[in-house]
């Protein structure tokens, strides 16, 4: 398990630059964002938004996995699975359904910075995972009021179905009234099938986006990158910072990433930046400090997500660049120290682990 793998990297396991390009290139914020194939508007207006990947059409037969779909985690990945198979035995196509923004930010269920994939990178993972066609509702309070039978009703304005494939825990429609029963009633009524897949188990615990947001939010992003079949990334914009990381000798990119996105625990990590920009793509090994380290942190608020990054063997002014940071190993705690004597020993002997186990130089993608 990559979970596995993850925990055992350190200088005497090093990680070898094939392998460390693979991890990198799992992160979809790399890939281009999709273009829709098709803009719809249906149900009166009350439903709306874009088809991904192949064109889709209200008498084509399909079978569409329906759901939020964030992180894109192997419960996912076997239900759009499952999925793939049956539209396979029935000669129909694959259609992945699901929803921008996360239901749960518009219902007022969820919390901020909860995000562990946006919505072109949930795209791209459901096109490369099987699916035909993705199809994005835009979920609004107006769409949100919308009853299941009435959500059906809008989805086959768009494609004929044939079967459902949803999580046996789902729920859709105003108020989540349309549960694997209720859907399975409805079915039987306009012609198509349900199947609601058991969710998967690991460790004694369903997989699920929630469990692996409270895995990243508590600093483990191995268990988290196990959970999800690749670590945990994400994309940011390199800032002017305070300067203390060059006055000792270790040069830092400031990166700010989306506020909407779940972030570790403030602390040290080891991982990986990539460059955006230029080709080919660039990854260099990095030690990350997630938050404003409490040495110098003055109470200010900072906006987005915070992060500062030791890139190793990078040379050059990365101000307004674009970058991808790939979280691989958990360091230690955020801490204040006692004297800036302490402080750059540490921080230098972080790096030094860093060095030695992924390497000293960029590795090309």
């Amino acid at each position: 398990m990559l979970a596995d793998e993850l925990f055992l990297l350190c200088p005497e396991a090093p990680l070898a630059p094939l392998r460390a390009a693979e991890l990198v290139r799992s992160f979809p914020g790399l890939a281009p964002a999709p273009v829709p194939a098709q803009v719809f508007s249906c149900a009166g207006g009350a439903a709306a938004g874009a088809v991904f990947g192949a064109d889709v059409r209200a008498d084509a037969p399909c079978v569409c996995a329906i759901g939020a779909f964030d992180g894109f985690h192997l419960g996912h990945q076997g239900l759009l699975a499952r999925a793939a198979a049956e539209a396979s035995s029935r000669r129909a196509s694959c259609v992945a359904v699901t929803f921008s923004p996360d239901p749960a930010a518009v219902v007022g269920e969820g919390e901020k910075g909860n995000r562990l994939l946006d919505v072109d990178a949930r795209v791209g993972l459901l096109l490369a995972g099987g699916a035909d066609s993705v199809v994005v509702f835009d979920f609004t309070p107006g769409f949100a009021a919308l009853t299941y039978g009435q959500f059906i009703d809008a989805l086959y304005e768009l494609v004929r179905l044939e079967r459902v494939v949803v999580g046996s825990d789902f729920r859709l429609g105003s108020r989540g009234a349309g549960d694997v029963r209720a859907l399975s009633g409805l079915g039987a009524r306009r012609g198509f099938s349900v199947v609601g897949v058991d969710l998967l188990d690991e460790g004694g615990e369903h997989v699920s986006a929630t469990r692996i947001r409270g895995l990243v939010r508590a600093g483990r992003v191995e268990a988290a990158a196990g959970l999800m079949g690749r670590p945990l990334a994400m994309a940011g914009g390199v800032a002017h910072g305070r300067g203390e990381g060059t006055s000792f000798g270790f040069p830092t990119a400031n990166i700010v990433g989306d506020a909407a996105c779940c972030i570790p625990e403030q602390g040290v990590y080891a991982g990986l930046v990539t460059l955006l920009a230029g080709a080919p793509r660039i990854s260099f090994p990095a030690a990350i400090n997630v938050g404003l380290p409490p040495t110098f942190a003055d109470g200010r608020p900072t906006e987005g997500a915070f992060m500062e990054a030791n890139l190793i063997g990078f040379s050059g002014d990365l101000y307004g660049a674009d970058v991808a940071v790939t979280f691989l190993r958990w360091l230690r705690d955020s801490r204040p120290f006692s004297s800036l004597e302490e402080l750059e020993r540490t921080v230098l002997g972080n790096i030094d682990w860093v060095a030695r186990t992924f390497g000293d130089q960029g590795i090309y993608l």
